[in-house]
């Protein structure tokens, strides 16, 4: 299976009652092959609206961010827990981000990321661990299968409480700083080869 039979699979799913309410299904976005996966918990009304994700506000506070700490959105692949909106964009309930789950799960084996950012709580829990708290492991990395996770704040939190702004602005450095350095691994086994 490819990313494009996965998104076609995606858009006719109907395991929750999520589609019935939402417009649009929010896949994902961004380079198929992305070093780098920013994984949030769900669409916004804007998201919805247009099909995409991190479109709304939290989507510019994030775009910001990327700029500021030295990418650029299209050379990574964004993408959320649930791919319709909750109602009232509340989170996702438990069956919900189960229903959706094996999707993220596919996709991120077809992308096959060194990196997954979890932004916020809903993505660490779903990723790493159920009962995890995003206050107790914002910024710490996390290594499962191969890949280095890192949790850190939504960007709608941010929003909503300026204090998470330079907590989160330090996990964008740190995950600069080991992006770098498994750049410059790369290249090196590259010309060792």
């Amino acid at each position: 299976m490819d990313l494009d039979t996965l998104c076609r699979r995606t858009l006719a799913c109907r395991g929750c009652a999520l589609r019935q309410g939402a417009r649009r299904v929010v896949f994902g976005e961004g380079n198929p092959r992305a070093a780098i996966m920013l994984v949030g918990e769900g669409p916004g009304a804007r998201e919805d609206e247009l099909g995409r994700p991190f479109v709304g506000a939290a989507g510019e506070l994030l775009d910001r961010i990327l700029v500021a700490a030295g990418f650029k959105r299209e050379e990574l692949y964004i993408t959320n827990v649930v791919k319709c909106r909750p109602p009232g964009n509340r989170q996702p309930l438990p069956g919900e981000v189960q229903t959706c789950l094996p999707i993220l799960k596919a996709q991120i084996k077809l992308i096959k990321p060194q990196i997954i950012v979890c932004l916020g709580a809903v993505a660490t829990r779903a990723l790493i661990a159920q009962g995890a708290s995003i206050t107790r492991l914002r910024g710490k990395w996390i290594m499962r299968e191969g890949i280095r996770y890192l949790p850190t704040f939504h960007p709608a939190a941010l929003l909503r409480d300026a204090a998470k702004k330079r907590p989160v602005w330090e996990d964008f450095k740190k995950l600069r700083a080991v992006y770098c350095a498994l750049q410059r691994e790369q290249l090196s086994l590259e010309f060792e080869v």
